[in-house]
């Protein structure tokens, strides 16, 4: 296994675990790019040795440089240093796991230059899934989805005719207030939110968990990512995060993938794509699986998944506009700025206020992305 690998989103959680797979397999890293975090990234270089390092934020960069001028690494910053990370020569695989809306302008980039892709930022299909499927079939290189839900179903569909697909079957852990009323979830603090029963994740995916937008957001890049409508998607509240999701057939056979809650599993298999070699992950026991059970999801409670249902429907720019609208939210949360309930309430009313766009275009995308962001801060 000799690929070489540029990691976008490197200090976060999926870029750590990332780091660990490559680790584990010995693969090489030539790109690695993060927000901020420079003490993190700092050690990251030294260790990995990558041609370039980005920090986004312009001032983290200036100092970044000034850290890592012992080294060959080039330091770049800003959403050019992004794309260039995702269009570099050497990379074998770009795994794109920053968080948010600015993931699709380097996952564009990366298809136009041909690259494979290790999809972990699932803004950039909720936003411009038909831009990025459009441009997937004018270039050479593959997508494989990283994010477990959708791992789990392209793993399922491997070798099976896509005629023979009856419905995907998305599990949700159904997050910490699971069964919780509305009147339970009005007093929520972050600190709460941000225990997830399962799932080790970084802030802003664990919130979204809470709400059940993160499982919105899923649901709307399946259907990009496997080509079916919103009538071919059901969701089940799985506690156990065991079955990571099912795929149904004509014929009525359910297939499932299982395998520990540990997102290094399917990391790995974007990074290895079509191989399965032996890594990291601990083996699932069957014998102390005590049970697996399943719920109906409460979409009148977690108004940020109805919203999600409602922005597919819709289509063109609504499923930007209840992304970014979401992101600001969420910020606001974990400043203690709105309560729990108020994501929701501000991402239904900034997804109405989005007027429809008859053309989609990057330029449309960015404009829904930026005004619903607007609407939330406005209507606080």
């Amino acid at each position: 296994m000799k690929k070489c690998i540029s990691l976008l989103g490197s200090t976060g959680s999926i870029g750590t675990q990332t780091l660990e797979v490559v680790r584990s397999l010995g693969l090489h890293v030539c790109a690695l790019a993060a927000h901020s975090n420079i003490e993190l990234l700092e050690k990251q270089i030294r260790e990995f040795h990558p041609q370039i390092a980005v920090a986004y934020k312009e001032a983290a960069a200036v100092e970044l440089k000034k850290r890592v001028a012992d080294t060959d690494t080039k330091v770049l910053c800003g959403m050019d240093g992004l794309c260039t990370a995702a269009c570099i020569p050497d990379a074998d695989v770009i795994l794109n796991a920053v968080v948010g809306m600015v993931g699709l302008r380097p996952t564009l980039a990366a298809i136009e230059a041909n690259k494979d892709i290790a999809l972990a930022n699932k803004e950039t299909l909720v936003a411009g899934g038909a831009l990025v499927m459009d441009a997937l079939q004018n270039h050479k290189g593959h997508l494989v989805p990283v994010d477990s839900e959708h791992s789990a179903i392209f793993q399922c569909l491997q070798g099976t005719p896509s005629k023979s697909l009856k419905k995907i079957i998305l599990t949700a852990s159904g997050g910490p207030f699971f069964r919780k009323s509305r009147a339970e979830l009005a007093d929520i603090e972050p600190e709460q939110a941000l225990k997830h029963p399962n799932w080790n994740m970084g802030a802003k995916v664990t919130i979204d968990s809470a709400t059940l937008m993160n499982k919105g957001l899923e649901v709307m890049e399946a259907g990009w990512l496997f080509h079916v409508p919103l009538s071919q998607i059901q969701v089940v509240v799985h506690r156990e995060s065991l079955i990571h999701s099912m795929v149904e057939f004509a014929d009525n056979a359910i297939l499932a993938q299982l395998g520990t809650a540990d997102m290094r599993l399917p990391i790995q298999y974007a990074l290895t794509y079509p191989e399965r070699v032996k890594g990291p992950v601990q083996e699932l026991d069957l014998l102390k699986t005590a049970h697996l059970t399943f719920y109906e999801l409460d979409k009148q409670t977690f108004t940020c998944f109805a919203a999600c249902l409602k922005a597919m429907e819709r289509g063109g720019v609504a499923p930007a506009a209840v992304n970014g609208a979401n992101e600001a939210a969420v910020q606001l949360f974990l400043q203690k700025k709105i309560s729990f309930l108020q994501i929701g309430d501000l991402v239904c009313a900034a997804m109405d206020a989005q007027p429809d766009v008859p053309l989609l275009t990057l330029d449309a995308v960015l404009h829904a992305d930026a005004a619903a962001r607007n609407y939330v801060l406005t209507h606080v």
